[in-house]
Order: structure tokens, then sequence, then C-alpha cells
């Protein structure tokens, strides 16, 4: 396997590591440079993730390496991986491993946590339950590891070796002030900033941890495109083949080319389970300003839900709100635009990154989109992820749209001619 060289600079950085922590900004590879490390160790390896990782990590395993994976939120390949010798994978998801003793008691592993800050809350019981945990080995990986808080990293300490109190981290590297709480009158801890912070970063590197952002490892071209895939659902199928579908108790019922289209677009949207996992994933993936370009007002209802655990501060543009506070106050906001409200005119290269939850099917918004963040002003190379099913209408309208042409409703009724032969 080729590793890009900043891949190849991890890896040697920290090669006399058996705990370590790949902080890598999105688009970087953590993946493959965790699990290159953790083969490398020749033991049985553990990775918990999040529920919706559980198969990609699956997938990753068995397409880059010749060794044995099984899904561990499957009890019966959870036995059979317990009785099994040799270097062999595990993936379970954060909120099962917990309730599977057998963790707790095994030892001589490699333990791979995705998205490690997902324990930054040492109370939880995922938590308490992880930092028990025995491995031989340690791998963080995480594009995000405190958000931003220097606080929220001690847990992730702890399994990188580093024995030093949480009482004492917070009295030599966070700022503390007690503020009185207008609700209970009584006075309560708060973080006003931090303290010896290059000290702070000088042992973390003591203690394995690579940090890297994409700006400042990449020489990238101006404009990078990362498509973002989600599989098609059952439901998109039968509907392109009946025309009509019952989801969550709503009947979709293409009766005209129009209404066909939309709804076909919806199911690869907001409809689809996958897509919601894959989006609320790329957003806890970066601390950044995100932009985020969609369609239907129940793509907007269906994001918010997804986010509404984040604290992200939000702001909208769309034909009923035009509220730009939080993309120009915080540096963690994230903008939700709709195409036909603001993907022209808008000034928003204070972010460099672009997610396009769905694809409008209209040429002219679609450049002008792009433009948000590319203009005069802008400083750091732009990232469009492009969520997308393959095999369905959404890869139609991508390719139309590379074309510089408007997917129209004879283009969809090609579409259909040619997935119904």
């Amino acid at each position: 396997m080729q590793l890009f060289p900043h891949q190849q600079t991890a890896l040697k950085e920290t090669e006399q590591f058996n705990r370590v922590a790949y902080y890598l900004d999105m688009g970087l590879g953590k993946t493959f440079v965790g699990s290159e490390k953790a083969i490398s160790f020749h033991l049985p390896i553990v990775v918990i993730c999040q529920k919706s990782k559980v198969q990609d990590w699956i997938e990753h395993f068995r397409q880059n390496y010749n060794i044995g994976v099984f899904d561990l939120t499957n009890k019966k390949q959870l036995e059979e991986f317990s009785g099994t010798v040799g270097n062999f994978v595990g993936v379970i998801n954060y909120d099962l491993v917990f309730r599977r003793s057998y963790f707790a008691h095994i030892t001589g592993f490699t333990l791979v946590l995705d998205e490690s800050s997902v324990i930054q809350n040492e109370n939880t019981q995922r938590a308490k339950f992880i930092l028990k945990m025995q491995p031989e080995n340690v791998i963080l990986l995480s594009g995000t590891p405190t958000a931003g808080k220097y606080e929220k990293l001690w847990s992730q300490l702890h399994l990188l070796g580093w024995s030093i109190s949480k009482d004492l981290y917070y009295k030599q590297y966070v700022e503390m002030e007690w503020i009185e709480d207008h609700n209970s009158g009584f006075r309560i801890p708060h973080v006003v900033g931090y303290k010896n912070v290059d000290r702070l970063k000088m042992k973390l590197a003591q203690h394995g941890a690579i940090f890297m952002k994409s700006e400042e490892v990449f020489d990238l071209p101006e404009q990078v495109i990362i498509p973002i895939q989600s599989k098609a659902t059952s439901e998109y199928r039968r509907f392109m083949r009946d025309a009509v579908i019952t989801i969550d108790g709503r009947e979709y019922i293409g009766d005209t080319i129009l209404s066909k289209r939309t709804y076909a677009r919806m199911m690869c949207s907001y409809l689809n389970r996958d897509r919601i996992a894959a989006f609320k994933d790329l957003v806890q993936s970066t601390e950044d300003r995100l932009i985020v370009f969609y369609n239907f007002n129940a793509e907007l209802d269906a994001m918010q839900a997804a986010l509404a655990e984040m604290e992200r501060p939000v702001s909208i543009v769309n034909g009923e709100t035009k509220d730009l506070t939080a993309y120009e106050d915080c540096g963690d906001s994230v903008t939700f635009v709709q195409y036909q409200a603001g993907a022209m005119g808008l000034n928003l290269q204070k972010a460099n990154k672009i997610i396009y939850f769905s694809l409008t099917d209209r040429s002219e918004l679609f450049e002008q989109s792009k433009k948000r963040i590319h203009r005069i002003g802008q400083q750091k190379t732009c990232f469009y992820y492009q969520m997308i099913c393959p095999g369905t209408v959404e890869e139609a309208i991508l390719e139309t749209l590379e074309m510089r042409k408007d997917f129209t409703d004879e283009l969809f009724k090609k579409y259909q001619e040619e997935i119904n032969r």
C-alpha cells in the first residue's frame, strides 16, 4: 500500500510508541495511518467506532489487508472472535462495547478508538468502561480531539499513558474562574482560557500524539473535491420501479416526471439514514467553519436534528431567513444555505469548506455556490465535500453538472430508460 508522505511521516515519528494519537484533519487519511500502525503490532485488533462507521471499518480492512475481520456487533461473530488465535480484527461501536463483558477481561490486543473525542467526558458509562480496558497497544484517531477545549483532553491522555491526575492537569494547563450561577445562586467553576500550551503540546508529543492540519501538510490545488458516498436505500429502488412508496407513514407518488424526479432526490438525501449519519460524522470530524448547501426544507430539518447534540453555532440562509451572525462571529459555525437563496451573491470566504448535502439540478447555482468561498480574500485551499449515492439519480445529476448543463425532465426520462433496460 502506498501512503502519502504526511502519512509516512506520522508513522515514522511514532514508530517507537505503542500508545499513539493521530489527530489528523479530515481528508488526511487517519484511517490508513491508524490501521497501518495497528497491523504492525501483530496482535488482535479491536476497533471501537461510531455505529454508522462499523461497516466502513470492516470493508476497509477486508479491502486493504489479508486479515480476518469480525463484526463484533453480531453475537455469533463475537463468539468466533473470542475463540480465534492469531492476528485478526474485530469492529464494534461505542454504545455496544460496554454491554459486552468479554471486553472487560481481554488482554494482549491493540485498541483503536476512531473519533476518540467520544470519550472526552470520562464520567459517561462508555468512557469509564473503555478507560478500564487492558490493551497492550492504543491508537487514538480524531480530527477534533478536544473541539478546541483542552480541558476535554484528559481522558485521552490517560489512554496514552500520561498518568497525570485530572486535578493536576487542570492546575497546570487550564485557567478557571468561579462564577455565580444565576439559577442556583451557587458559584461554579468556569473555563476561561489555557496556560502553558507549548509545554502541553510538548508533553503530548512525548506521549505519541501527532497533530496535522490539511493546509499544513498538503501542497493541494486551489479546489479539492472529496466525494462522500452513501448507499441507495431499498425504498429508492422500489420507488424507481413502482413510482409509489410509503415511508414513515407518508405516501410518495411519482405520477408525473417532476414529482418522481423530486421524490427520488429526497430519497437520496434526508430520507436516507446513511446520508444523515455520514453528514453527522463529517461535521463532527472538524471544528472549522462549514457551509452546507441543500435544496428542500425537510433536509434542513433533518440536518438540524442530527446536529442537535453538538451545540455548534448555526446560521441559516433560505427563502425565509438570512441570519449570518454565527458565521461571522464563531469559527466553528455551521451555515446552512438553500441554493435558491444563497448560491449567488454571498461572501463566505471566512470558511474554506463546503458540504453539498444534496445537489442542485441547475448548473449556474452549482458553479456559483463554489464561488461563495473561492473568492478574493480566501487564503486557504477550498474543500468541497459532495455527498452522493452512486447508481442513483444523484450520480446522473452530478455528471450533468460537471458538463456545465442543467439536469432537466428530459434527462431524467433518459435516466429512467437506462435503469429500466
